[in-house]
């Protein structure tokens, strides 16, 4: 059956312990290409034994950086995969399927989870990604962190063709990740939010964020992992707006010892000119 050709696109940076499966996965593509920028643990040597062209460039930011793996492909259809994600065998069936005929400009895929010590368990719910587009009508967004297609201008489908991810390998990685994103949003919430928000919102939306986790999204399902996540994702919401808290507080301060100085200075000014006077003849 002949199908619209497909580039699949993964980058990486010090990817070797979950590159190789994410690499077997992709083989079904008619290109895969590998943007590195500049891993030292073999990733690069995987990427080229597994077949990928492989590119290296310095890393620009999320969005920036996968767009410039993904205009740089040689097919308009891609398959955008992080390192630590893989298809699962029953996927690449499906995006094959699709790819025959396709009925939109992007494709939603659902994608399982690595929680620490097991696996997602397959009644919990499930987060949907635009993994699958056309690159003529779908580009990166801005977002410093969460970098993900824009959706506008097209028509996005869901297909049920499952991603693996292999997620954070334990509680201590989690952590780490939850501490990097929420400092790289911070500058930008703290531009967009009010104080008096920001201090609300820390007071009422972690507990939120836990039921939904804990509840609606069935992690309840999975245990102890499922606990765990939960109140991660909670503590993730909460610290976010703290940090943007933060923000806004030091530079409130920082002002405020700016203008301390100021005032001190133009004081002293003063009384240097007030003792000028009095030495005048």
């Amino acid at each position: 059956m002949s199908r619209t050709p497909l580039s699949a696109v993964v980058t990486t940076f010090n990817n070797a312990a979950t590159l190789e499966a994410c690499l077997a996965s992709l083989a079904f593509a008619d290109e895969v290409l590998v943007l590195d920028s500049g891993s030292s643990d073999g990733s690069i040597e995987i990427a080229k034994r597994r077949g990928a062209r492989v590119l290296v460039e310095p890393f620009k930011g999320y969005g920036p950086q996968k767009q410039s793996a993904i205009d740089q492909a040689a097919h308009d259809w891609v398959l955008l995969l992080d390192a630590d994600e893989a298809l699962a065998a029953d996927a690449v069936r499906r995006v094959r399927d699709e790819l025959a005929a396709p009925r939109a400009s992007g494709y939603d895929l659902p994608r399982c989870e690595r929680m620490f010590w097991r696996w997602q368990h397959p009644w919990s719910k499930h987060n949907h990604h635009l993994r699958l587009f056309d690159r003529r009508v779908h580009r990166m967004g801005d977002d410093p962190v969460h970098a993900a297609p824009r959706r506008a201008g097209g028509t996005v489908a869901r297909l049920d063709a499952l991603l693996l991810h292999q997620g954070e390998v334990d509680i201590a990685s989690k952590v780490d990740r939850i501490n990097r994103y929420s400092s790289g949003l911070s500058g930008g919430r703290s531009r967009r939010a009010a104080s008096l928000v920001l201090k609300l919102r820390m007071l009422v939306y972690p507990p939120l964020v836990l039921l939904k986790h804990w509840l609606l999204k069935r992690q309840f399902l999975n245990g102890w992992a499922g606990w765990i996540a939960s109140v991660s994702m909670a503590y993730y919401a909460f610290l976010k707006d703290a940090k943007a808290l933060e923000c806004i507080e030091q530079a409130r301060d920082d002002g405020s010892v700016a203008r301390r100085f100021a005032q001190q200075a133009q004081g002293e000014e003063a009384d240097r000119e007030r003792s000028d006077d009095q030495h005048r003849p």
